[in-house]
């Protein structure tokens, strides 16, 4: 009998997700659904196999809004991505639209109108939108319309059980982020061997808020994201949703080490139910010092990287 790799035994336990903007690559780990992020995007345009498709792409639309090609430059991606996997992309509305509802809400409608317009069904796209309580509410309008939303900068409690009450499709909780946050915080005294695995405080988080919405029968998908290690997808096997890298889709697919399925079959200790309304969200978040720094941070770094591709659709368009 064939050993599997990991990966592959990872497939039996959670919907593999692959994390990237890089296309030509998803074909080889033939993950369900792929998810896309600015960083991404512009990690990907940076490379030659890429930059005819921008080229082309602002051409197309030379004379339009910058935020209109900006959103035509990633939904094209979006559409490459859905030729290779066979279920849904995320795109992402602009970070720096983080703190405006109806202005998400607005570019969301746009993205899905534009994957209408060149045959996709919406059921095939996940709108992704950070988790400030301005994100969850515009999600909550959108998915009473029938467009899937995907909450990203996840990193509290309060924000999934936030996106849960919004009745959201999916959440990505962090796993990464939270990690680099506590390992810095605790410098010297960190100790790498204790705090990994099921120690991990990210992973210790996603499995969290995964038993929360298991004890509740919450609808909402937990898709693990934002990953450092093999060590720390394979302690969230189980989780519904989990969307890697290409580097870590490779590093499982080297491994044919056996591991056990981590999450769902004991959803530990009941947790009660709670619920948020905007003041009690925001000074939930607020005390929670890693999950304020990590949100504030990760919308500064995509701003920062949408901006820098506002920077390259404009050089180009002015040729």
């Amino acid at each position: 009998m064939t050993q599997l790799n990991q990966l592959q035994r990872l497939k039996q336990h959670s919907t593999v997700v692959a994390d990237t903007g890089d296309f030509l690559q998803l074909a080889r780990f033939a993950p369900q659904d792929a998810t896309t992020n600015p960083s991404l995007i512009l990690k990907a345009v940076l490379q030659p196999d890429y930059a005819p498709l921008l080229e082309s792409t602002v051409a197309a639309h030379k004379t339009a809004a910058l935020d209109d090609i900006v959103d035509q430059v990633l939904v094209r991606f979006g559409l490459e991505i859905l030729k290779v996997v066979p279920g849904r992309v995320s795109t992402e509305v602009d970070a720096r639209l983080s703190f405006d509802r109806a202005a998400t809400v607005a570019r969301a409608r746009r993205l899905i109108a534009l994957y209408e317009q060149a045959g996709v069904t919406r059921e095939r796209v996940l709108i992704k939108i950070a988790a400030t309580w301005e994100g969850i509410q515009a999600a909550r309008e959108l998915e009473q319309d029938g467009i899937f939303c995907n909450l990203t900068l996840l990193f509290a409690f309060c924000q999934a059980v936030a996106c849960a009450e919004a009745h959201v499709r999916l959440i990505s909780p962090f796993v990464g982020r939270i990690y680099d946050w506590h390992k810095k915080s605790q410098g010297p005294a960190w100790d790498e061997a204790a705090r990994s695995l099921s120690n991990d405080p990210g992973v210790q988080s996603v499995t969290r808020i995964f038993n929360y919405y298991k004890q509740h029968g919450i609808a909402t998908q937990v898709m693990g994201a934002s990953f450092r290690n093999v060590g720390q997808i394979t302690a969230l096997s189980g989780c519904d949703l989990l969307t890697i890298s290409p580097d870590l889709l490779a590093k499982l697919e080297a491994l044919d080490a056996p591991f056990e399925r981590a999450l769902g079959a004991d959803l530990g200790a009941p947790q009660p139910a709670v619920s948020y309304d905007e003041a009690a969200f925001r000074y939930a978040l607020n005390d929670d010092a890693m999950a304020t720094e990590k949100l504030a941070e990760g919308i500064r770094g995509f701003a920062v990287d949408a901006g820098k591709l506002d920077a390259m659709i404009e050089k180009l368009r002015s040729h």
